[in-house]
């Protein structure tokens, strides 16, 4: 089958070529501040988690005459679209969505293929209020994006999953072969917390190099596996250790694979040492697990030391909650990877864990519930004037993403957005998945007032 062929399109200086160059994992194309660097389209060869596909950097969309210079870039590009099975239509989301993207938005509707919608330059929260106003451009949902730090990869690549054209059974089997696809799993931990003697046991065979030193394994490595039936890819990670403790520049290499095999991931199992559990590493790997939205199951390894310890695995999953109350919910199993006792609880905990985290919830079940949520615990009044949200919607999943509408909302407490979070994983049976609220102040629909 032909490669699948991706093009990048989007006004000049929104960061298409730095896009270009993460997913060829390459500097091909030039990089600079100023707009209008790249004029003609520039080809490269993408494997990307499994997706094989060819991607095209094309010129900055400018209207100008077709007989100018600007004009003939902007025609090269058109020509790319058209030839185009999937578009990256790529906004600037700290300079919020301009004329010019509605019109050149058109263009690419017109186009008639899938359109992900990229919002890029948000690190690290910023330009968020950008990514929201990509919503009326009418392309979909935007997914926030730094194409200069790597935020988003995962969810750019669950996009293209959807996007691109699958291919014909009688030319090649599906990437992981027939019984559809793998469910992408990454172990990951402090520094030896047991992943590889884990993963070895899973597979019943040594494939990992394991021993009783920290940091043998260096590379994320991936395995196919199949439990029950359901295909699964398994990553085994580097121990992850607090960074001013990594001087070994390999090691640094290693962490940094780590995280990228998080993004990845659909679900993140994080495996802790039952004889210290909760150390402040933990938290922190917790912490990015639910920064970059994965779905997570924590691991209680070498439990056969502490087994006959009475009441200890209720004390812990208690600490779990209060030490760790972004996640409330979360599966904690116990688990020995050196006898392979407790892998099957585990593996329940984290099929369970991907459905959870794919759930979608309908938008009347959503606003039945924020009228109720609302009346037992309304919001407070600001200047006087009560905080009124009017209608709420869920906007995606992976993870679990909602949207309020109403007045006044950037002065609600973070006290009563984290009562909206806990209300909703009650109602709608959403424990241990990160959960987004965006809370957007504006004109909509459904507001009559």
């Amino acid at each position: 089958m032909d490669m699948p062929t991706v093009a990048i399109v989007g006004r000049p200086n929104v960061g298409k070529s730095t896009l270009f160059n993460r997913l060829v994992g390459k500097k091909l194309a030039l990089v600079d501040d100023r707009p209008g660097v790249t004029r003609d389209r520039r080809e490269g060869d993408v494997a990307f988690g499994g997706l094989i596909f060819r991607v095209i950097d094309t010129a900055g969309l400018e209207e100008s005459d077709d007989d100018t210079l600007t004009g003939r870039m902007r025609m090269q590009t058109e020509a790319a679209i058209l030839a185009a099975d999937v578009v990256l239509f790529v906004i600037d989301a700290r300079a919020g969505v301009l004329p010019a993207d509605h019109s050149f938005a058109e263009l690419t509707r017109r186009a008639g293929c899938p359109v992900i919608l990229i919002a890029n330059k948000a690190e690290g929260g910023a330009g968020i209020s950008g990514a929201y106003e990509a919503f009326s451009l009418g392309l979909g949902d935007p997914i926030p994006f730094s194409a200069e730090h790597g935020e988003g990869l995962g969810e750019l690549h669950n996009a293209l999953i959807e996007a691109l054209p699958k291919p014909d059974p009688d030319e090649e089997e599906d990437e992981d072969g027939p019984g559809g696809r793998s469910l992408r799993v990454a172990i990951v931990g402090r520094p030896n917390a047991g992943k590889s003697t884990l993963i070895n046991n899973m597979l019943g065979e040594e494939r990992l190099l394991v021993g009783p030193e920290a940091g043998i394994t260096r590379d994320s490595i991936s395995l196919d596996w199949e439990w029950r039936g359901r295909r699964i890819k398994l990553h085994d990670t580097a121990g992850m250790r607090r960074r001013a403790r990594i001087d070994d520049k390999l090691e640094k290499l290693a962490v940094s694979d780590g995280l990228r095999a998080v993004r990845f991931a659909e679900v993140v199992v994080v495996l802790l040492d039952a004889t210290i559990p909760f150390e402040k590493q933990d938290l922190t790997i917790v912490d990015l697990v639910e920064s970059e939205g994965r779905s997570l199951v924590i691991g209680l390894n070498k439990w056969d030391l502490v087994a006959d310890q009475p009441g200890l695995l209720k004390q812990l999953r208690e600490n779990c909650t209060r030490l760790l109350p972004q996640v409330r919910g979360v599966s904690v199993v116990p688990l020995s990877g050196l006898a392979g006792e407790g892998i099957d609880k585990l593996m329940q905990a984290v099929v369970n864990a991907a459905e959870v985290w794919d759930r979608r919830v309908s938008t009347s079940k959503i606003n039945d519930w924020l009228s109720e949520a609302t009346s037992r615990n309304p919001p407070p009044a600001v200047s006087g004037r009560r905080i009124k949200i009017r209608y709420a919607t869920q906007v995606k999943s992976r993870p679990p993403h909602f949207a309020l509408f109403g007045n006044q909302l950037d002065a609600l407490p973070k006290s009563y957005t984290r009562y909206l979070v806990n209300a909703l994983r009650e109602a709608f049976d959403l424990p241990g998945t990160p959960i987004r609220l965006s809370l957007r102040t504006s004109q909509n629909p459904f507001d009559k007032s």
